[in-house]
């Protein structure tokens, strides 16, 4: 690849596949020009196969990677979500600042080589073992957010504020003695990490308040007044209605259901990530579209878990928005979580192409194009797009591989998305105009894993 261009003979822009596209960017990555229909200049390199942008990983708990398979056994004659978080949090209380970053650094390269170029990280365990502040309050996010540095993807930070553990302002089990924070302990955290680790075209500041049952009315808007002064517009991430169990404990305390609390009590608009937002009403579903919040849905976590169908067809035929998160990290793949998302739909309804529309009839582009400009707004970056002004972050897909060799452009997501044969269809990586991954290969991989396998044979000691 040149230098701050590239010229590829075919991309995927804002109306779709285009022919002959000649690529610039700034020293700093972002997109200068984007012109289709262009003569190749001369000493600009050729994409080696169709460009497209990369895809936003809208949820991501990076140190869940390290735990992906030991959970798949029968716990109790009950398994449910509830028992895979009474695992997790124990194996959260093993985390150190050292294997955090390796377990990180690991993920982020697999998520790069995938073809995910950003990742908002919704960060929890911030407090040593026992619930005592490290030396560094902010030292397990600046590990994170250094790995995330170091192999190039882009993120955005987004430390949890957790301080219950169910509705009712409830006091926190010992298995989360890690994750609590003040308002006021969470701002100060992340402002001494943006001291340290100042924001730029890569990297963004935000906040995730963990969930309804995890953080009161008066203890939300504290931290939502703290994060405008310090962070204006900054992004807001919620888990919300992920478990039937969820939705009856809020009916029970707070007299509503999560999604419609949330908007009747908060100014929800299109800074907020509603993560999951799995059981929700005919009522909740105009109302989310309707506030231009993104749903964050990370389909192969929610299946894993068994926590339900989000009702994606009613949500995208009332102009609902969404981005997708690997969450748990039990797939990195978004090709995974679109064919889940509409293959949901499918069983449900018992149809097939049930999320397409009249305007885009092939359901993966339709998917592809809401799925990388919801996550785009969920980052709080400018990314999700291969226009100028946004980030130079786009993949690059091998021209050979079976699931689109020899088809026509139209043809070629759905073979990316629906085809599952052989290994990835993404070839080349670049972030703010770097190449991260070529020819399938991170320059960082084969350390990154060693020290990701030593992490995890220690852990699992």
């Amino acid at each position: 690849m040149t230098r701050n261009s590239l010229f590829a003979e075919h991309a995927r822009l804002q109306d779709g596949w285009r022919r002959d596209v000649l690529l610039e960017w700034d020293d700093h990555g972002t997109l200068a020009a984007v012109t289709p229909d262009a003569v190749q200049p001369a000493g600009v390199a050729k994409a080696k196969g169709p460009v497209l942008a990369g895809m936003p990983n809208l949820h991501s708990h990076a140190f869940q990677r390290a735990m992906a398979g030991l959970t798949e056994y029968r716990a109790n004659p009950t398994d449910s979500f509830w028992s895979w978080r009474d695992l997790m949090y124990r194996f959260a209380a093993r985390i150190s600042p050292d294997s955090l970053g390796a377990i990180a650094r690991w993920l982020y390269i697999e998520m790069l080589k995938a073809g995910y170029t950003s990742v908002c990280e919704f960060h929890y365990v911030h407090n040593a073992p026992d619930g005592t502040l490290y030396d560094n309050p902010a030292e397990m996010a600046a590990r994170v957010v250094g790995a995330a540095e170091q192999t190039g993807i882009g993120m955005t930070m987004l430390p949890v504020l957790y301080q219950y553990s169910g509705f009712g302002a409830r006091e926190p089990t010992p298995g989360q003695a890690r994750f609590i924070h003040t308002p006021e302990s969470l701002l100060e955290t992340l402002v001494s990490l943006r001291g340290a680790q100042p924001e730029n075209g890569n990297l963004r500041y935000g906040v995730a308040p963990h969930s309804l049952r995890a953080v009161s009315k008066e203890t939300l808007t504290r931290m939502l007044d703290g994060l405008d002064r310090e962070f204006p517009s900054a992004p807001v991430h919620i888990h919300v209605a992920e478990q039937t169990a969820e939705v009856d404990a809020c009916l029970d305390v707070l007299k509503a259901r999560p999604v419609q609390w949330l908007l009747d009590n908060f100014d929800v608009n299109e800074r907020w990530c509603l993560v999951h937002a799995t059981h929700v009403d005919e009522n909740e579903v105009r109302a989310m579209a309707e506030s231009r919040a993104i749903a964050g849905l990370c389909l192969t976590t929610e299946a894993n878990l068994g926590d339900g169908i989000f009702p994606t067809h009613a949500y995208l035929a009332a102009n609902g928005r969404f981005g997708l998160g690997s969450d748990s990290h039990i797939a990195l793949d978004w090709r995974s979580e679109l064919r889940l998302l509409e293959y949901g739909q499918r069983l449900t309804r018992r149809e097939r192409n049930v999320l397409a529309s009249d305007k885009q009839t092939h359901v993966a582009d339709r998917l592809f194009d809401a799925a990388t400009q919801g996550g785009a707004c969920a980052t709080g970056r400018a990314v999700g797009m291969l226009e100028a002004g946004r980030r130079a972050d786009f993949i690059v897909l091998d021209p050979d591989h079976s699931a689109i060799a020899g088809q026509a452009p139209d043809a070629w997501l759905s073979g990316v998305v629906f085809c599952e044969h052989g290994e990835t269809p993404v070839l080349d990586v670049c972030v703010g105009g770097k190449v991260v991954v070529e020819a399938r290969r991170h320059s960082d991989e084969r350390e990154a894993f060693d020290s990701y396998r030593n992490t995890l044979a220690s852990l699992l000691k």
